[in-house]
Formats: C-alpha cells, sequence, structure tokens
C-alpha cells in the first residue's frame, strides 16, 4: 500500500518518490496544500474503490497514517 500511495503523491507534489518516507506529513513535509490532499484523496477512492470519511481524512497528517487507514478501509 506504500508504494501505491507514494506513486500517487508524486502526481501532486515536486517530491521524488525516494524521499517520501512513512513518517513524512503531507503538509509540512512533502508541500501538500488542502486542495491537493483532498484531490489526492478522490484520486485514491477511485484507484483502490474505497469510500473515504471526510471527518477521518481531516485526521491523517503523515504517509503511514494514510495506509493504515487505506489498509483498514479495504480490508
Amino acid at each position: 500500500m506504500f508504494e501505491k500511495l507514494a506513486d500517487i503523491i508524486v502526481n501532486y507534489v515536486e517530491v521524488n518518490k525516494e524521499d517520501i518516507k512513512p513518517e513524512s506529513r503531507f503538509m509540512e513535509d512533502l508541500g501538500f496544500t488542502s486542495f491537493d490532499f483532498m484531490s489526492m484523496l478522490g484520486e485514491i477512492e477511485d484507484e483502490l474503490d474505497v469510500e473515504i470519511v471526510q471527518e477521518e481524512a481531516a485526521d491523517i497528517r503523515t504517509v503511514q497514517e494514510a495506509v493504515d487507514y487505506l489498509e483498514k478501509i479495504s480490508a
């Protein structure tokens, strides 16, 4: 799931895939804006065929938190 998410992240911000770490924070470390983040969530929903709850997504700060959440809802 981490690799798949990293592939999607590089479409939204100018960061090298190898620089994306589990502890990377979307806003502070990767340079996401709120709009980038919400757009990425929409792509993830389409790619993984999952439904992301906006209130729960608001609590996601790091790449690992996103991976954990996606693994939970896609199980």
